[in-house]
């Protein structure tokens, strides 16, 4: 084997030597689905324990407002008490109404002022408000996710996924980069039963509607007629007092009319008496299912690492499942996978239409097969990059990889065409992929830097930061291969040999 052809053989083997490497070390990025959007509000989830009131909420509301009056950075900022915010944003994670959950939202200054408000806020939730969960985020870019670490447990009785779901979520607060873990309906409700003595209401001529209907007026109210004043139309409600609505020790005291026209006691009709029930179930394909979920508030570690750490955890748990139940993984990490097959399904007619445009140009299958090898180099450059700049690899970076390819396929077409042309004006082949690889230097290295300069001002953005990083190191890596890979590549695919000097 001559020098030149060893050298060609070299330069392959390097090359693909360096595309493996790259393969390994793209175990070693972090992924993501979408980033943090950079919008200067605040959301603040407040949950107390299932079934308590609203006054309750509303107090926990208070003083944190009272907190906030105090704090620096903020421009305004509203609480909604049983509800959440109203779609202000469209990737909004917008909240179910509940009389135990609070949102505010806060509009801080500016991002400076928004991250450090975040981490006071963190702190406070710490080590205060022990009576409630709270839930600090920034708003979210793509599809709303709500707590990035999630994993549902479904089975058929609410009592045992409960329990494996609670050592799911005991798993999780070993992990230490995961904070507020919790399950998304846990605590049973009180409730206040009253049990219809059918007998002795048929005495009284009353039947169980009537009982329902005489609490349901005494303690929610009843529309009685409507007042109108101007436009308006105000609802005069009949009710039972303030004392009788919040003391129920007094609710078996009550008197309920009897169709006699006299009234009675209810507790001489009924059994009062305190108990507990789901005050919500949350069903999956009709199943309950609990999901057990989480926050990371350590803004250089992504959520795909740490559903990656916890998942060996949960094999234990997961084998001893009865039939019936599993664990599934939910968070960011099922929604990039949404997104991903979504990418998938429009890939073929993508490698569909491309094939076709570069047979069209080249007119030969081994010239377009070689084209589309040297795709894949920009990975080298993609995994060196955002290693170097610590940048996830997330669905914005995807695309701007699935873009690069189609950057190193012009500069190899660009190649090659050359070649074509020279041994068309009579070169040798040889002479031909030496000339092309010259001549065609500054052009490709023109045209790939002014493509890296123009992603500089985007490295900053931190929405479009990973995709920029991804293309600047691709096109800086895969443009200096691609003018030794392709050269060498072709004179390998056709055996080309160099020819001795004449005389």
């Amino acid at each position: 084997m001559d020098g030149c052809v060893a050298r060609r053989w070299v330069v392959i083997g390097t090359t693909l030597a360096l595309f493996a490497a790259a393969i390994a070390g793209f175990g070693f990025v972090q992924q993501q689905f979408f980033p943090n959007s950079t919008r200067i509000e605040l959301l603040i989830d407040l949950r107390l324990p299932e079934g308590s009131s609203l006054r309750a909420t509303q107090t926990e509301v208070e003083k944190l407002e009272a907190i906030l009056k105090q704090e620096k950075g903020i421009v305004n900022y509203v609480a909604y008490v049983g509800t959440g915010s109203p779609r202000f944003y469209l990737p909004l994670d917008q909240q179910l109404p509940a009389p135990n959950f609070a949102q505010f939202v806060i509009l801080a200054n500016d991002i400076p002022a928004r991250e450090a408000l975040r981490e006071r806020m963190i702190e406070l939730f710490r080590n205060d408000f022990p009576n409630l969960r709270a839930n600090v985020a920034r708003l979210e870019n793509g599809p709303p996710v709500g707590f990035p670490v999630q994993f549902r447990v479904s089975g058929p009785d609410i009592p045992t996924v409960r329990k494996y779901a609670a050592e799911v979520a005991a798993v999780m607060r070993t992990n230490p980069s995961l904070s507020d873990v919790q399950l998304d309906w846990d605590e049973q409700s009180k409730v206040l039963r009253v049990d219809v003595d059918q007998h002795k209401a048929r005495l009284l001529g009353l039947t169980t509607q009537d009982v329902a209907n005489f609490l349901n007026t005494s303690q929610r109210g009843l529309v009685a007629t409507s007042y109108r004043e101007g436009i308006e139309s105000i609802d005069v409600m009949l009710r039972g007092d303030a004392v009788e609505r919040d003391k129920l020790s007094l609710v078996a005291e009550l008197s309920i009319p009897t169709r006699a026209g006299k009234s009675v006691p209810l507790g001489q009709v009924a059994t009062v008496s305190y108990a507990f029930e789901q005050g919500l179930v949350w069903r999956r394909n009709r199943e309950p299912t609990i999901t057990a979920r989480a926050q990371i508030y350590d803004s250089r570690i992504q959520a795909p690492t740490v559903t990656a750490q916890v998942e060996p955890l949960l094999e234990p748990i997961r084998a001893q499942l009865p039939a019936g139940y599993r664990i599934e993984t939910g968070g960011a990490v099922e929604e990039s996978a949404k997104g991903q097959s979504s990418v998938n399904a429009g890939f073929p007619l993508f490698l569909a239409v491309v094939l076709t445009a570069l047979m069209v140009q080249l007119g030969s299958f081994s010239r377009t097969a070689m084209v589309v090898l040297t795709a894949p180099l920009g990975l080298i450059g993609v995994v060196l990059f955002l290693l170097l700049f610590n940048q996830p690899f997330g669905f914005v970076a995807m695309l701007g990889t699935i873009a690069l390819f189609g950057m190193i396929m012009r500069n190899s077409v660009i190649l090659v065409d050359q070649i074509e042309q020279d041994v068309e004006k009579g070169l040798s082949i040889w002479d031909a992929i030496v000339e092309s690889a010259v001549r065609r230097l500054r052009p490709i290295a023109l045209t790939a830097a002014a493509a890296v300069l123009a992603m500089i001002p985007l490295t900053r953005s931190t929405f479009f930061g990973p995709m920029a990083v991804a293309i600047m190191g691709g096109l800086i890596v895969a443009t200096l291969l691609t003018l030794l890979f392709v050269p060498a590549l072709y004179a390998a695919w056709y055996r080309v040999k160099r020819e001795p000097a004449a005389g």
